[in-house]
Order: structure tokens, then sequence, then C-alpha cells
């Protein structure tokens, strides 16, 4: 059976860096895509699309998300890692105290993982950059909103300690 693990946590906790590494050992990973949206609203002269269109926004990467479900499904990859799933998407506007429509709760019910690891904040490695314009504060807010929205959902949610990519890595794997 195909395990789909998702990576959560507030912007800057080091999910993209261990996913990359794991991509680099030969495991099938499947990278966030807000910043490939937000990127793109930014070509079309938005500067930041989930501040001034939350919905618009939220849509995309719902496709998005849905789409590398469904690409995973497909995958002959015994075990496939994501960069975020599809409740981080409500989880985010309840942060932001958006309301959305039902659509995304239902999506959150219908396309199930097999495990979550959160990456809590760790100030010694968060930074922020043109894509990634939280504060470390805030950073530490959304990570508890991810965590309500999968611990809602009925996901057990194992903490990745903090510790060098490398061995992140390997509690990872050593914990599926």
């Amino acid at each position: 059976m195909q395990q789909k693990i998702v990576f959560i946590g507030g912007p800057g906790t080091g999910k993209s860096s261990v996913l990359k590494q794991l991509e680099n050992k030969g495991y099938k990973c499947m990278p966030e895509i807000s910043r490939e949206v937000t990127i793109q609203a930014q070509k079309e002269g938005i500067d930041q699309l989930f501040l001034t269109q939350p919905i618009l926004f939220s849509n995309k990467l719902l496709e998005g998300r849905e789409k590398q479900f469904l690409e995973a499904n497909e995958a002959s990859d015994k075990v496939i890692f994501f960069d975020r799933g599809i409740p981080s998407i409500h989880a985010y506007m309840r942060y932001f105290n958006t309301d959305f429509p039902s659509e995304f709760i239902e999506k959150s019910k219908q396309y199930k993982y097999t495990k979550i690891f959160q990456f809590l904040p760790w100030k010694e490695i968060y930074t922020s950059d043109n894509e990634r314009y939280e504060t470390f504060e805030q950073s530490q807010l959304i990570s508890k909103f991810l965590f309500n929205a999968y611990n809602e959902l009925g996901y057990e949610i194992i903490n990745v300690p903090f510790d060098t990519v490398n061995n992140r890595c390997k509690f990872i794997l050593n914990s599926i």
C-alpha cells in the first residue's frame, strides 16, 4: 500500500530542505506549490495574491494540491512526500480569518494522507524572502492553525525534532 506523507509547519521551519534531501535519496516528493502561485501572480502585477484575493489564491492551491494527490495515486512509488497537504489551505484561511467555501473541508476529507509530520518553528533556521513575508512570530501562530486543521480531521501528528537535515530525514524514514 502506498504511503502519502505530509510535512506541515509554519513558514521557514525546514520542510523544503528535508524534502529536497529525501528527493536526493530517490524518494518521490511533491513540492510546495504556493511559491509557484505567488511568483506567477507577481509576474501578473499582484504582489501578494493571498492577501489581496485569498479565495482565488486558495482555489489555485486546492487545484494544484488535488492534482499532486491524483498524480501520486498514479505513481508506482511506495512512499510519496508532500510539502503541505490539502488541509493546509483552510488552516491558512482560518489564520487570516477568511471565510471559505465548504469545498475546502470536503476535499480535505476526501483526499486522505497516511502520516503527518509537523516541523515546529525554529528561530535558528528561520529566514524570510520575497515569497515568505511572515515573521517568525507569525510562523509560530500559523503552526498552531496547521496543527488544529489536521488534528480536527483525525490525523495523528508526529513532531520532527530540531536537528540537522540529514538527521531529520533519518527520523522521518525510521517513523514510516
